[in-house]
């Protein structure tokens, strides 16, 4: 069987099988039906700009690697917290599409939970929510959080390790990178703050 592609109704492309007129669509509908929907796609809390994930991207990555030698340590070999980081990293200089460091991501997060030392847990957590960044701006604040919590697992006789690395964070936040982190949505209530 032999197909053909049509641009169909509303733009969306549409497979025909040869000589039959039996058409499948194959494609989202396209921004001419978005449009006439009323639908065009706004940069917002949830999509956010690529310009500005590339710049949330920077401070996460700088976040996350402050701590990514605590799971370093532990697992000597592995280097898929490290990937997602330098993965991250590309995407910011535009080398790198989004979906290659979403799976890079997804490794950090396996390395995660083949690891059994608290610190090395959270600091690839912390790389995973990183490298996340490229396709969602919001889990900057999960790769902030993790570094954070990776510092005071790492140092459990100094109480001030985790505010410590939370003040670093603030202070390496530029102020464009500040503007960007308040146009995410509020995060959830925990559900320790909402009673459950």
């Amino acid at each position: 069987m032999r197909f053909e592609i049509r641009t169909g109704p509303a733009g969306a492309a549409v497979a025909f099988v040869a000589g039959t007129g039996i058409g499948e669509v194959t494609t989202r509908p396209g921004p001419p039906m978005r449009e006439s929907l009323g639908m065009e796609r706004q940069p917002g809390a949830l999509t956010l700009s690529e310009a500005d994930r590339r710049m949330l991207a920077v401070w996460a990555a700088d976040c996350t690697e402050r701590t990514l030698s605590l799971f370093e340590s532990q697992a000597q070999s592995d280097t898929r917290p490290r990937d997602a980081i330098d993965g991250l990293r590309a995407f910011t200089r535009g080398e790198l599409r989004i979906g290659p460091v979403r799976a890079l991501a997804a490794r950090a997060h396996a390395a995660a939970r083949e690891t059994g030392d608290p610190a090395a847990v959270a600091a690839a957590r912390a790389a995973g929510q990183a490298a996340g960044v490229a396709h969602m701006a919001a889990h900057a604040r999960g790769a902030a959080a993790y570094a954070a919590k990776a510092a005071g697992l790492a140092a459990p006789n100094d109480p001030t390790a985790e505010a410590d690395e939370v003040r670093w964070q603030q202070s390496h936040a530029s102020p464009t990178v500040r503007d960007v982190l308040r146009k995410l949505p509020p995060r959830p209530a925990s559900r320790a703050q909402s009673g459950r």
